[in-house]
């Protein structure tokens, strides 16, 4: 078992359970970051980023790992996915690719060659993108004081004329459930799965969480926000019904569980 570090303290919730998640499956596939570098194709300084909270791994990296430990993909990318939504709102962008395995890389002598390229390359797209910006803006100055005896109010007609570009990340809407309860065959359905077996825990994630929250928030015990994130809330309130019911009390659902949320009276 591998002695980690502590997550940073700032690190969101969302994220932090799917770090935690990651981590769990390497301990348990007793993999070190070397060995997973190499049956992911991701380098071993990436996963050290991403299972220490800088970074957030790419969804083929996640679905890679599920894949080589044997965890199930849809729930692991669930929780990626809910991650990504709060790492894009609050670090403001999406994160980048990783660098490739010592394998993939290229020669220390031929990457040394290439260097001056590159730098070459950025220098002549930030200059071009410079040169276009400063172009728009005098286009839109000078649109915005023509026909105006006010300069200031030009200017401030410049100003308003040019919004922030938005990011592709920042235009994604967070995942959001509902709870629209309908009792069928004397059992009751909240319109996000109906489901009767899947097994959920800590740091799962989608509408099979949302489901059995709103059916928590029915039998009259608080799960927290219906967010369809399966933590410490929801647990605690699944451990209430297990309790309530005569069943094992781990907080975890299985198909007991969901026969007691489905038939269970409010209190």
């Amino acid at each position: 078992m591998s002695r980690w570090k502590e997550l940073p303290a700032e690190l969101d919730p969302r994220v932090h359970r799917l770090v935690v998640r990651l981590r769990h499956l390497k301990d348990h596939a007793g993999l070190s970051t070397r060995q997973l570098a190499a049956k992911t194709g991701y380098s071993a300084k990436s996963w050290e980023r991403y299972l220490n909270g800088r970074s957030l791994p790419p969804r083929e990296a996640v679905e890679t790992m599920a894949r080589i430990t044997g965890a199930e993909p849809a729930r692991l990318l669930a929780l990626h996915e809910v991650a990504a939504e709060c790492w894009a709102r609050t670090r403001g962008a999406v994160p980048a690719e990783p660098e490739t395995t010592g394998a993939e890389a290229a020669p220390s002598g031929e990457e040394t060659r290439r260097r001056p390229t590159r730098v070459a390359v950025v220098t002549g797209v930030v200059a071009l993108v410079l040169a276009v910006s400063a172009s728009v803006l005098l286009a839109v100055r000078f649109t915005g004081t023509s026909g105006s005896g006010d300069g200031d109010h030009g200017r401030s007609t410049a100003t308003t004329a040019m919004p922030a570009p938005a990011t592709a990340a920042a235009s994604r809407s967070p995942v959001t459930y509902t709870c629209r309860m309908k009792r069928v065959d004397g059992r009751w359905y909240a319109g996000n799965s109906r489901t009767q077996d899947a097994i959920l825990a800590d740091g799962h994630a989608g509408p099979e969480v949302a489901e059995a929250q709103c059916l928590l928030r029915r039998a009259g015990i608080s799960p927290g926000e219906v967010d369809g994130i399966y933590g410490p809330l929801t647990q605690r309130a699944v451990k209430r019904i297990q309790k309530r019911d005569g069943l094992v009390e781990d907080g975890i659902i299985g198909p007991h569980t969901w026969k007691a949320l489905r038939e269970a009276a409010p209190t």
